[in-house]
C-alpha cells in the first residue's frame, strides 16, 4: 500500500518536471526531399474509362501526326512527345468536359487517370493548346477511322442520317463589327501600330516583350485585312436575302457572322453541322460555316458519303434546310429526303411553273403517315447530340477564333461523341 503511494507521488512530481521542461515536437520539414514511389499502371482498376480511350488510340492510323513531327533520328534535338499521349489526353479531356488547355496541364499532374494517360512524359498547357487546334487534317481522318470502327461493329447503319445545325458562341463581340469605312480607319491605324512597334528600341523594353507587341500589332493588321477580304461576300448575301443594312465584319474573328441564337438575340456565331446515324447515335458528318442552313445540305451528304463509301437509305432533316435545288440534288443520287413542306410563296413547288418531278415526289411523301413517321425521329437524334456536346464536351463559347481552328474544335467533340459510343458497344474488347 505504501509502494503505491510513493509511485503515485514520484509520477506527479515526473509530470511536474515535464511540464516545467521545454516542449519537444515533431514538426513539418517541406524542405526535405522524398523519393515515393509509384506504379502508374496501379492507379487505374481494369476497365477505367481511360483505359479504354488509351486502348481506342491504339487502334488508329496516325501516321498524318507523325509526318509533321520534326524529330528524326539522326538529327539534333529532344524526341516529340508521342501523338498517342496528345491524342488520348484531348480525347479523355473533351469525354470529361474539360476544354482548357491550362486546366488539363493541371489535372496531368493531379489526376490520377491523366496521370496514366501521361505515363511520365512531361507536358505543358502551350503543348496543348497548340496541338488541340493544328492538325484538322488529321483529325478529320482520326473521325473517318471512328465512323469505320462503328460501320464494322454495325453501330452505324446509314439506314436514317439526321442532319441538324447548332450556332456555337464565337469569340467576338457585337461592337466588333464594323462598315466598311470604319474598317479602313482601323486598318490604317493597325498600320501606324506596326510601323510604331518595329521602332521601338528592345533595348528600354526588352526583346521578348518588344517581338510580343510586335506580334501583336501584326495579328490586329491581318485581321483587319481580312475582315475587309470578307466585306463584299457579306455584301452579297445581305442582298441575296434582301436585307437592306450596310454589310459589317468583325476585326476580333473576321469569320464570324452574327446569327440568331435559340433565345431570340442576336450574336457573333458559328454554324456548327452534325449528321448523325439515327439507330448509332453516333457522328457520321461534320460541317462548321457562317451561313445558313440550306446551303449545307448537299456538301453533308457528300461528306458522309466520301467517308463511309455507302450511300444513306434515308435523309432527315428540318425546313431550313428546304430548297428546290436541295430537293432535287438529293433525289439525284437516289436518297429519299425527309423535311417539313413550308407553305408561302417562296416554298419549293408553290410557283406557277410545273415543279420537278423531284420536289412533287418530296411533297407526296411527306404528305403520308409513313413520311410524317420517319421525321419524328429527326429531333430526338439531332438535338441529342447538340445537348451532349454543349452541355458535356466543353462545346459552348468557344476560345478560338476563325473557320479552321472552330472546325478542329468541333472535331474533338464529334469525335469524342464516337468514342464513347466505341466504349459503349465493345468495352469487352478493349479492356
Amino acid at each position: 500500500m505504501s509502494d503505491e503511494l510513493f509511485d503515485d507521488v514520484n509520477r506527479q512530481a515526473e509530470a511536474e518536471e515535464a511540464v516545467d521542461g521545454e516542449v519537444r515536437l515533431e514538426t513539418a520539414n517541406r524542405t526535405q526531399v522524398e523519393l515515393t514511389p509509384t506504379d502508374l499502371e496501379t492507379l487505374l482498376p481494369p476497365g477505367h474509362a481511360a483505359r479504354l480511350v488509351w486502348r481506342f488510340v491504339e487502334g488508329l492510323d496516325l501516321q498524318r501526326f507523325h509526318a509533321t513531327i520534326r524529330a528524326r533520328a539522326g538529327r539534333a534535338g529532344r524526341p516529340a512527345i508521342d501523338p498517342q499521349i496528345l491524342v488520348a489526353l484531348w480525347l479523355y479531356a473533351t469525354i470529361d468536359g474539360v476544354g482548357s488547355a491550362r486546366e488539363l496541364d493541371r489535372l496531368c499532374y493531379a489526376h490520377d487517370a491523366y496521370r496514366w494517360l501521361r505515363g511520365g512524359v512531361s507536358v505543358n498547357y502551350h503543348t496543348l493548346s497548340t496541338f488541340r487546334v493544328a492538325h484538322q487534317a488529321a483529325l478529320d481522318d482520326l473521325l473517318t477511322q471512328s465512323i469505320t470502327v462503328l460501320l464494322d461493329k454495325q453501330v452505324v447503319t446509314l439506314n436514317r442520317i439526321t442532319q441538324d445545325g447548332t450556332k456555337i458562341r464565337a469569340s467576338a463581340g457585337v461592337r466588333s463589327f464594323r462598315r466598311d469605312e470604319r474598317l479602313r480607319a482601323c486598318r490604317q491605324m493597325a498600320r501606324q501600330q506596326v510601323a510604331r512597334t518595329r521602332a521601338l528600341e528592345t533595348g528600354a523594353l526588352g526583346a521578348a516583350r518588344a517581338a510580343a507587341q510586335a506580334r501583336a500589332a501584326a495579328e490586329r493588321l491581318a485581321r483587319v485585312d481580312e475582315a475587309l477580304a470578307q466585306l463584299p461576300a457579306v455584301a452579297t448575301a445581305k442582298h441575296r436575302n434582301g436585307t437592306k443594312s450596310a454589310a459589317r465584319t468583325s476585326t476580333t474573328d473576321p469569320d464570324a457572322r452574327v446569327m440568331k441564337m435559340m433565345d431570340g438575340g442576336y450574336r457573333p456565331a458559328y454554324n456548327v453541322q452534325f449528321a448523325t446515324d439515327v439507330e448509332g447515335r453516333a457522328v457520321v458528318g461534320l460541317q462548321v460555316t457562317n451561313g445558313s442552313d440550306q446551303a449545307a445540305l448537299v456538301p453533308m451528304l457528300t461528306q458522309v458519303q466520301a467517308r463511309t463509301g455507302r450511300t444513306p437509305q434515308a435523309w432527315l432533316a428540318d425546313g431550313g434546310y428546304v430548297s428546290t435545288e436541295g430537293i432535287c440534288a438529293v433525289a439525284a443520287r437516289d436518297v429519299p429526303l425527309y423535311a417539313p413542306v413550308p407553305t408561302g410563296k417562296h416554298a419549293p413547288g408553290s410557283g406557277h411553273n410545273a415543279p420537278p418531278p423531284a420536289v412533287v415526289a418530296w411533297r407526296a411523301r411527306m404528305a403520308t403517315d409513313e413520311g410524317k413517321t420517319q421525321y419524328k425521329v429527326r429531333s430526338a437524334t439531332a438535338e441529342r447530340i447538340h445537348a451532349d456536346a454543349k452541355t458535356h464536351r466543353a462545346f459552348r463559347v468557344l476560345p478560338v477564333r476563325g473557320l479552321p481552328k472552330v472546325h478542329t474544335w468541333a472535331l474533338w467533340t464529334a469525335l469524342a461523341i464516337n468514342v464513347l459510343r466505341v466504349m459503349e458497344i465493345v468495352p469487352h474488347q478493349m479492356t
